[in-house]
């Protein structure tokens, strides 16, 4: 069932305050498209609007959640939405390849939260995944990071299976790994097969996307750069604020609109995200939550160059714009 509700916060105090920030206009109305339904992935996001950091610069937040049946890239291309969550670089490399002006303005994790599950004390290391005669992987994974997979660590074609996001042939195979998800996966295979299973971050292995990124069309950042401004700085201190601070107005908006979501989730990919360094690690740690730098986005572009993913020849430099991160706003908010 997909839930396509909005949470929505006036900016009441927008007008007393945007005069001072030099950021947007008093209770500038933005829609962000997130890429999945509400979860604590997006949490930062939902702080931002619970606490009145948006409107504390000018900005009226309304969050419209994706999920299954919802493309909120699309609307925001088309002009309806003004900021999308997009999940990794490739999807900027794609919009480049296809001459669409998309912009990426922010990268609220340093690392993509993508794993590898296995049966515990099955494999010592990444590497050693490559011993397992089968390996659960959807087609977008095949495309994407198992492509990265064959060519930096010696994967084969004839150990991926298909994924079809049910965990069962893997809790019943002990010598397969499965896809998964940091904050989902590995929760569900404890709850459904009765072990925890060991986890490894293909980010840690070098797959060195950033991820759950601030997408906006190229005419965004020219002829509103306050808004930008303002939507980056205030989701970075939500971020801040909802990892260390006090985030359960954040989290109970977050459960209404996604009412499958539970208390017991939301903790577990908070600490998740945590315990792993997604969003507050590597150059974040000096520079900030959301920082991206031009030797990052090389380095993941030439790997994938290098695997076949995407085209040599494509402009990756305007898929992003590092301006407004990178200036250690909101660190001060670390507790």
């Amino acid at each position: 069932m997909t839930y396509c509700t909005t949470t929505k916060l006036a900016g009441w105090t927008g007008a007393l305050l945007a005069a001072s920030t030099g950021f947007a206009a008093a209770n500038e109305p933005v829609v962000f498209g997130t890429n999945w339904l509400a979860q604590a992935e997006h949490g930062g996001f939902y702080q931002s609007v619970a606490d009145g950091t948006y409107a504390a610069c000018g900005l009226d937040v309304t969050i419209q959640p994706g999920g299954p049946q919802v493309n909120n890239r699309a609307l925001m291309l088309a002009g309806k939405i003004q900021f999308n969550m997009g999940g990794n670089l490739l999807e900027a490399f794609s919009a480049a390849a296809e001459g669409i002006p998309v912009v990426v303005v922010a990268a609220s994790f340093q690392k993509e939260p993508q794993v590898i599950l296995t049966h515990p004390g099955k494999v010592k290391s990444f590497e050693e995944l490559k011993t397992l005669p089968t390996l659960l992987i959807g087609d977008a994974g095949y495309a994407s990071f198992y492509q990265w997979m064959i060519k930096a660590y010696g994967f084969t074609e004839e150990q991926r299976q298909p994924y079809t996001f049910n965990p069962a042939p893997f809790i019943a195979d002990e010598n397969s790994g499965m896809q998964g998800y940091l904050s989902s996966e590995p929760l569900m295979v404890e709850k459904e097969g009765g072990f925890k299973p060991d986890v490894w971050l293909i980010a840690d292995a070098g797959y060195s996307t950033y991820s759950t990124l601030i997408e906006t069309m190229a005419d965004t950042v020219a002829t509103k750069p306050e808004v930008v401004t303002c939507f980056v700085e205030g989701s970075i201190k939500g971020w801040y604020n909802y990892l260390y601070g006090d985030n359960a107005a954040a989290n109970a908006m977050i459960k209404t609109d996604n009412p499958d979501m539970n208390d017991e989730q939301i903790a577990f990919g908070i600490e998740k995200m945590k315990e792993a360094g997604i969003v507050d690690s590597g150059d974040a740690l000096t520079m900030g939550i959301g920082v991206m730098t031009e030797g990052m986005v090389k380095d993941f572009y030439d790997k994938m160059v290098t695997a076949g993913v995407v085209a040599a020849d494509l402009d990756w430099k305007s898929t992003i714009n590092t301006s407004f991160v990178g200036k250690s706003v909101g660190m001060d908010l670390k507790k």
